[in-house]
């Protein structure tokens, strides 16, 4: 329960798991929580907490040419809806993660000490904390080309 590759392993499994949870459920996914929030000043906080150096790891590790891949990016209102559902979607995954890892991250703590629990620690906010950033740093600027495409 300590180290690189017990952390790996169980953050990706994690991310199996809830992808699967989350592709079967297809809930609305509603809520307010989703909602742009006055603190987040339009996405300066997640600037100075480095998203756009997030972005761009994304980039150099193959992420985002895998993503775009994976699921292409249309330039119609329909797309642009099912993308901003999407980072609802990928928000909520990650928030469940986060949690998930945090506890474990706390019993390894508690259990093996501080040191043993780092790599659960650093892969948590790179694999969970910073994804969550990014679904909330993208989301208002969607719906900003959203409302601009329904305006037209």
């Amino acid at each position: 329960m300590q180290g690189f590759a017990f952390a790996w392993a169980l953050n990706f499994l994690l991310m199996g798991c809830v992808l699967f949870f989350t592709e079967t459920l297809k809930a609305p996914l509603t809520s307010p929580y989703y909602n742009e929030k006055p603190w987040e000043q339009g996405g300066k906080i997640y600037q100075s907490l480095g998203i756009n150096v997030f972005r761009k790891l994304l980039v150099w590790v193959g992420w985002e040419k895998l993503n775009k891949k994976s699921s292409p990016v249309e330039k119609n209102t329909t797309a642009l809806m099912h993308l901003h559902y999407r980072t609802k979607q990928s928000e909520l995954g990650h928030i469940i993660i986060l949690m998930i890892v945090l506890g474990v991250n706390i019993f390894v703590a508690f259990k093996f000490g501080i040191l043993k629990s780092l790599w659960l620690l650093v892969l948590n906010i790179l694999f969970n904390l910073y994804p969550i950033l990014l679904q909330r740093y993208n989301r208002p600027r969607i719906e900003r080309v959203m409302n601009m495409s329904t305006h037209r």
